[in-house]
């Protein structure tokens, strides 16, 4: 019998390590934040997190850990469908690797939906790696330093010293705790920009029966 797949076969593998490479280069040539292996730890971690603070099964949050890693691999071809790309090439990876395909309707589900234009949280997996993915905004995804070519993503992204993901201990609300150096970036200008990311995050969390809570600077916003 083969051994349940892990977040850290996955991460072992060499096609898996040269298409995130080549993603992350890829968002780089046109001006996007670092979309490479920081980006997919920090998803596939915090998707583990939410799965395991709500006391879900220890596979299921393997399983949300694995997708959330993978989630942004499509990118390897396009940004465009991206979501749709890492489905086909995640599938051809895991399946190769022996997993059954009660697991993969799970990873394909998640990896088709992680997208606000078009994204929706198909389970529990699914919305855990879509909070996850929204929650993710820091000064580390900025690629260039210098302030006269950022654009409104880059200041935002660059303003945002810290970002955590939180479950309280009633499983009823799942937060999103950000600290934001206003001189850098207003709370207006994230709104402006991540709006649809908070609504999406919100659904999500109604999947996994919470609310979802956005605090910004230790205020309560959403």
């Amino acid at each position: 019998m083969t051994s349940p797949i892990t977040l850290e076969d996955v991460q072992n593998r060499e096609d898996v390590k040269v298409y995130l490479a080549r993603s992350d280069d890829n968002m780089d040539t046109i001006g996007y934040t670092e979309h490479g292996f920081r980006h997919a730890e920090v998803v596939a971690k915090r998707a583990r997190h939410i799965i395991s603070a709500l006391e879900g099964e220890e596979r299921e949050a393997e399983l949300a850990a694995v997708a959330g890693y993978l989630h942004d691999i499509g990118n390897v071809a396009s940004r465009e469908d991206h979501g749709q790309i890492a489905v086909m090439l995640s599938y051809l990876i895991l399946k190769e690797m022996g997993m059954p395909a009660v697991e993969l309707a799970e990873i394909m589900s998640a990896l088709g939906n992680h997208e606000e234009q078009y994204g929706d949280p198909f389970g529990r997996v699914a919305a855990a790696v879509i909070i996850a993915d929204k929650s993710d905004v820091a000064r580390s995804r900025v690629r260039d330093m210098h302030p006269s070519r950022y654009d409104e993503h880059d200041r935002v992204n660059y303003a945002t010293m810290s970002s955590d993901v939180t479950v309280n201990h009633q499983r009823t609300i799942i937060s999103l705790h950000l600290e934001i150096d206003t001189e850098i970036a207003s709370i207006m200008e994230y709104f402006e920009l991540f709006l649809d990311r908070m609504v999406m995050a919100r659904r999500a969390a109604q999947v996994l029966g919470c609310e979802f809570e956005l605090m910004i600077n230790e205020t309560k916003l959403l």
